[in-house]
This record gives structure tokens, C-alpha cells and sequence, in this order.
């Protein structure tokens, strides 16, 4: 078994100095905590894998392909595979689980890794 605590994740990623921290790889899954802070871009480009968010804290906007939506602590998105995407508008540092199935295949754009 592994088992992660949400406080020590983001001691980890914050002295990481990367916007993403990947904390589990498997071949079927892997997981990250990604931060964006308020008034910063994000980088990344599509991924072949499916992808899911789970905002736990901060406020901005992702965009879908073509579609905006607000997002928020306790906010959930699914992203499939190839699709466009990208968090904009981040009006409050946004802190974000991200788990990709299968398992990415390279770091996330500016993520250093």
C-alpha cells in the first residue's frame, strides 16, 4: 500500500520548486499535485492520456476545448485524451489533484520534470 498526506505533498512540490509534483506512477495511473499561482499561465499542452482534476483549493477558470468553466475548492473535471486544455484567470492560487489514466507518459509543460 501507498499512502500519501495532502499536507506533506505540498511542503513537497513547494520545495520542488515545479508547478507539478508526481507522487504516484503505476502502469495504469499516475497522480500529481499541480500548483498554479493567482495570475500565473499554464503551460501545458494536450496529454494522450485521460485526465481528471480535483481542484482542493483556489479559484480560476479552466477551458475545455472550447468550453470555460469556473472552478473552485471540491471542483471535479474530466478531460479526455487530446483534448485542449488549460486553467486561465486563476484568481486565487489553485492547488489541484491531478490523476491521469493510463499513467503520463511525459511531465506536464513547465513542470521541470
Amino acid at each position: 500500500m501507498e499512502a500519501f498526506d495532502i499536507t506533506g505533498l505540498i511542503a513537497a512540490q513547494r520545495e520542488s520548486h515545479k508547478l507539478y509534483l508526481e507522487f504516484l506512477r503505476v502502469p495504469a495511473l499516475s497522480a500529481g499535485l499541480y500548483v498554479l499561482p493567482a495570475g500565473g499561465e499554464d503551460p501545458q499542452q494536450p496529454h494522450e492520456e485521460d485526465e481528471v482534476y480535483y481542484v482542493l483549493s483556489g479559484r480560476g477558470t479552466i477551458r475545455v476545448a472550447d468550453d470555460d468553466r469556473p472552478v473552485g475548492a471540491g471542483s471535479i473535471v474530466y478531460v479526455p485524451a487530446r483534448v485542449p486544455h488549460r486553467f486561465h484567470t486563476i484568481e486565487e492560487d489553485l492547488s489541484i489533484l491531478v490523476f491521469f489514466a493510463p499513467a503520463e507518459a511525459g511531465p506536464i509543460a513547465g513542470s521541470g520534470g
